[in-house]
């Protein structure tokens, strides 16, 4: 029976689940486990990659309301040029 991804903790920092994102990439890629090993970090891999959009829209929505109060209005990001 194959075995279930640990879940990721929220004290997680964005950065760590970054890096062991890229890890787990490098390790599907070479090709060097089996199918049943390869779902179970695949699995991971979606967990940590869901972890980070979170952490990133978490992060925006800050930095509209920091953006917000300095201005004393409404804030719109812009992307970067």
């Amino acid at each position: 029976m194959s075995k279930k991804p640990a879940a990721i903790p929220k004290s997680t920092k964005f950065e760590d689940a970054l890096g062991e994102l890229e890890s787990l990439i490098e390790n599907l890629e070479s090709g060097d486990q089996s199918l049943e090993e390869s779902l179970v970090q695949f699995e991971r891999g979606m967990m940590l990659s869901k972890f980070c959009q979170q952490s990133l829209s978490e992060a925006e929505k800050k930095v509209k309301i920091l953006m917000a109060d300095k201005t004393g209005g409404d804030a719109t990001l812009a992307d970067f040029e």
